[in-house]
């Protein structure tokens, strides 16, 4: 994105006056509040459409399916960052948040502009060639192939088959997901190694079919893993453990630089 003069001076989004509340259109209060889900307004505030039907089943699924994951980085932030201050619940989930990167919730998004490559060539050859292009690209410029490998999930990631039986059963079109599907194919042969499909490659594929802006994306798991990251630090008011993971980080770690003469370490 260009940094300069913008000759935008407007938004879609949201209006108000005194008596009413216009988002995408629509009176908040009259319109929206009540009669609508969280998932079918989410949608709604990207794309100014309500979804349909399928569209729905697909956005929520992918929601339940990614929000929670365990102690991983993120919710470690996120609980140590509380525990020092527990006056800042924001400032924890945030926390959380900024760790949103190409190996961590990011991965999604890096995915689906993959997945979206692979579709956008095989407009004009087979689906194979395309997949084997894109992967190949990529591997040329030392890029990871994301959505692939899970150090846990070896053999298939139940999220993933779950989220393609979803949008199945929901009918949405299947191009993103048999693009998915065709690079896991071919992963063997072009890289060396068998990477089973993950939750990052399957949430892209499933929305992108189900018509989801590419440019959000990344967004879904942010919003998916901020609901799990508030349950954390819940639990956190009630069971504190993030001093115990931050002394048993410190634990873990050996210290292997120089120390004065007659240094002996101590126990922390």
């Amino acid at each position: 994105m260009k940094i300069g003069r913008q000759e935008h001076r407007s938004s879609s989004i949201s209006t108000s006056s005194a008596d009413t509340i216009v988002v995408r259109g629509k009176d908040l209060c009259a319109e929206l509040i009540g009669k609508v889900s969280f998932t079918d307004y989410f949608w709604f505030l990207l794309t100014g459409q309500m979804p349909n039907a399928q569209q729905r089943q697909v956005l929520d699924s992918t929601l339940v399916a990614i929000a929670e994951h365990g102690l991983v980085p993120s919710v470690q932030a996120s609980r140590m960052t509380y525990a020092a201050a527990p006056e800042a619940l924001q400032g924890a989930v945030a926390a959380g948040i900024l760790g949103c990167g190409s190996v961590i919730l990011g991965a999604a998004e890096n995915a689906g502009r993959l997945l979206a490559d692979v579709v956008a060539r095989s407009e004009k050859q087979s689906l194979k060639d395309a997949a084997s292009a894109v992967i190949t690209e990529a591997r040329a410029a030392k890029k990871p192939i994301p959505g692939y490998g899970h150090p846990l999930h070896k053999g298939e990631d139940p999220r993933a088959t779950r989220l393609f039986e979803v949008a199945t059963a929901a009918g949405v079109p299947d191009r993103h997901r048999a693009a998915a599907r065709e690079v896991q194919a071919l992963l063997p042969e072009l890289t060396g190694k068998n990477l089973v499909m993950n939750v990052s490659a399957a949430i892209p594929a499933v929305l992108l079919d189900a018509g989801f802006p590419v440019g959000a994306l990344k967004g879904v798991p942010i919003l998916a893993r901020t609901a799990s990251l508030i349950g954390h630090l819940l639990e956190e008011q009630q069971k504190p453990i993030g001093f115990v993971l931050s002394h048993a980080a410190s634990k873990a770690i050996d210290y292997d630089g120089p120390v004065p003469p007659g240094f002996v370490a101590g126990d922390a």
